[in-house]
């Protein structure tokens, strides 16, 4: 094949992809509408795609990359003099070596004591902390929020804490409503209990410094390391993020080294060898032409285009904002029998991304409704109207549809099941029982998200790594390259 073939074939492959750049992927993607800002992330990225970033004393020019996004980070985001960073790969690696900095920080305080240490997590936190806890061993202690504002309480924090905690945190928004949970309260609740605080600040971090929505960073008394994105709000292509830690000895606890073996000595400070340099050089490149006045006036346009759809929202029959949302995000639930997993689906056949979260039970009882989460970026400043349109027009065909209704029987022997003995055939079984027979997933997604739901959570996490596991499973082998 010639490069043009193989570059056509690789592009028709994308030819069932939600888009990425307009608007109307409210997840997943952050554009800024700026041409000029894909064509500068995309030359630098070219320029450093093969560059190792696991070694700065061969590429120098990568420690430099790294400290300018570190020093960038930590002068909008309250850092001190003694304030480190480390650049990873995404969100989920920051609060992965956040979690991970604080179980070693625990252990090395509590060398006689073998039982787990735990990780205090709001419900509302990132899933990341979760993957956090299952990867390094700790247990997870749920920390309900209130129902109404969905915030945290910094009371039901503190009638938590424990000589076991070994770490605290706190959304700056959280992810699934867009709210703002009051960090100095509870990172003084930590400090004062000697636990660290650690700020979700990855989808906000760097939204929040222009919007003057109170303090919430390392400025903060307690708060001890902090996530913020720039693939997110800093407009830079996927796998850039900062993890940002007020005291270097913390730091410390996530870094690996080792000369344990006869190859080169190894130290490495994120989860990863080998490291990506184009994304950086992406974000610098990105951050260094934009500047902070860049990014101020794109926080301001998502945030105005926000404030235009919630205002809208009001006119939209069957469906209500959750919560106060701060940022960008916005979280919808259905009013008068409305249903938001049919309004996603009709959303979708109108052309829009919006992500379907199911209701969730807390630890008192109490239920969090099924929402529809919307991400707003600079992109989508000019379409609120056309959005706003397809939303009434959505909410009520979806008003006309009865509710979601999961098969009887599945959920019924699905109480039974010991998810952690499913087999893989197993669950290959239940899922093609459930109407997901290894072909294209169906195109109204409702009633698959109301069997998630209706199941018990293990049962239903173990299906959806079924599901996964379905689509990474390649139909066919490969055909070798035609001869030239």
């Amino acid at each position: 094949m010639t490069p043009d073939e193989v570059l056509a074939e690789l592009t028709a492959l994308t030819a069932g992809d939600v888009p990425t750049h307009g608007g109307a992927t409210m997840a997943y993607v952050y554009d800024s509408g700026l041409a000029e800002v894909d064509r500068l992330a995309a030359e630098a990225q070219a320029a450093f795609q093969w560059t190792n970033a696991l070694d700065p004393t061969a590429f120098p020019s990568v420690a430099r990359i790294e400290d300018d996004l570190v020093g960038a980070a930590a002068a909008l985001l309250g850092g001190g003099p003694g304030t480190v960073g480390t650049v990873t790969s995404g969100g989920t690696e920051s609060c992965l070596l956040a979690v991970l900095a604080a179980r070693s920080r625990w252990r090395a305080a509590h060398p006689e004591d073998h039982c787990r240490p735990q990780l205090l997590l709001p419900v509302t936190a990132h899933a990341a902390f979760r993957k956090a806890a299952h990867l390094f061993d700790l247990a997870v202690v749920d920390v309900g929020v209130d129902p109404v504002s969905c915030r945290v309480r910094p009371d039901d924090v503190a009638a938590l804490l424990t000589d076991r905690t070994a770490l605290v945190v706190v959304s700056a928004p959280s992810y699934p409503h867009g709210v703002l949970d009051p960090v100095a309260e509870i990172a003084a609740l930590s400090a004062a209990a000697g636990v660290p605080c650690h700020v979700d600040a990855c989808i906000g971090g760097w939204l929040l410094p222009h919007l003057d929505a109170g303090p919430f960073d390392l400025s903060v008394p307690g708060v001890s390391s902090l996530s913020v994105d720039l693939h997110k709000y800093g407009y830079a292509p996927k796998g850039v993020s900062v993890l940002l830690t007020a005291d270097p000895e913390l730091r410390q606890g996530h870094w690996f080294a080792t000369a344990g073996w006869p190859g080169y000595p190894v130290v490495n400070p994120t989860l990863a060898g080998t490291r990506l340099a184009g994304p950086m050089a992406a974000a610098w490149a990105v951050h260094r032409w934009l500047g902070t006045e860049g990014y101020a006036r794109l926080a301001r346009e998502a945030r105005t285009a926000t404030e235009q759809l919630v205002a809208g929202l009001a006119a939209v029959p069957g469906v209500v904002v959750v919560g106060e949302p701060v940022t960008t995000l916005v979280a919808l639930a259905g009013t008068d029998g409305l249903d938001v997993l049919h309004l996603a689906d009709e959303m979708t056949a109108r052309g829009w991304l919006l992500q379907p979260q199911p209701p969730f039970t807390q630890p008192d009882g109490s239920r969090l409704p099924a929402t529809l989460h919307l991400t707003v970026t600079a992109a989508t400043a000019g379409r609120v109207p056309a959005l706003l349109a397809d939303l009434a027009d959505a909410a009520r065909a979806a008003a006309q549809l009865p509710a979601p209704a999961p098969d009887p029987g599945l959920v019924a022997a699905a109480a039974d099941l010991d998810p952690a003995a499913l087999t893989v055939a197993e669950v290959d079984g239940l899922l093609a029982f459930a109407g997901l027979d290894g072909g294209p997933l169906p195109e109204r997604m409702a009633p698959v998200h109301a069997l998630v739901a209706a199941l018990p959570r293990p049962v239903a996490e173990r299906l959806l790594a079924g599901v996964l596991d379905r689509v990474y499973r390649p139909t066919q082998p490969v055909p070798p390259p035609p001869p030239r």
